[in-house]
Order: structure tokens, then sequence, then C-alpha cells
């Protein structure tokens, strides 16, 4: 089992690639064929996989959140840290707070258009941290 928390610093509400941080750590546990689980330790965060090449899809996608939970909404009763909070809340419930990735021949085993993306649904710029978690069967050597 190899563990380890990276720290991302967000400057804005959106999807963030952190792909290149989890690709780093997965070469640092050794591990060659089995599992990688990120966690964000965030509760108006989130994380996805999702399209890396093209950014309308990105762009897309957090304008669907913006609609489906508007800041300031009125039907919201926790604002006490403002309008985007709770709106944050619900966006982190719809996603996922954890993903499992397989990991084969020492590599991530995405698709070739799949990146890894931590999904920060405040407005306002956020340190955030994932716990990677890495299990399965080491290189040697």
């Amino acid at each position: 089992m190899f563990q380890k928390t990276i720290c991302i610093s967000v400057p804005h509400r959106g999807l963030h690639d952190v792909s290149q941080e989890v690709v780093e750590a997965v070469t640092e546990s050794k591990i060659v064929r089995g599992m990688c689980n990120l966690f964000v330790r965030h509760t108006s965060a989130s994380l996805t996989i999702q399209e890396n090449a093209d950014p309308d899809v990105r762009r897309d996608l957090e304008a669907f959140f913006r609609r489906l939970c508007p800041d300031g909404d009125p039907i919201y009763r926790h604002t006490m840290e403002g309008p985007d909070d709770m709106p944050a809340h619900v966006c982190s419930a719809l996603t996922a707070t954890s993903l499992v990735i397989p990991i084969s021949d020492g590599k991530l085993a995405l698709g070739t258009w799949q990146g890894i993306f931590l999904w920060e649904h405040r407005k306002r710029c956020r340190e955030r941290s994932v716990l990677i978690s890495c299990w399965g069967e080491r290189a040697w050597g």
C-alpha cells in the first residue's frame, strides 16, 4: 500500500487538471498492477474523469452546473459562507468525492482522451488536498 497527499491551489471555480500529479504519485508508488483511489477531503469540491482534449467540454459542464445550482438561490438556508457555499455543497453531492482507477503496467489505465480533474465548486481561491492510495503488485529492483 502506498499513500500520498497532494495539495492543489485552485485559482477559481472550475475543472482543474490534476492528471500529472496523480501520474507522478502512481510512478512513485512502484505499483505495476493494482488500483489507485483518489479522495478529495472537502465538501465543496469533487473529482471527475473527463475529456482532456477539448476545453469546451469543461466549459459546458460548468455552464450546466451553474444553471442547475445557481449561486444565491433563495431556497438555500445555509448561506453563512456566502451565496456560492450551498450550491457548492449540492454540486459536490451530485458528483464524486472519490475515484478508483486501475493501474496496468505501472500506469493509470485511462483512455486516450481521459484526464483527472479536481472540480472546484466555490468562487474563491483555495488549497485543496487529495489523498492518493495505491495498492497492488509492486515492481522491485
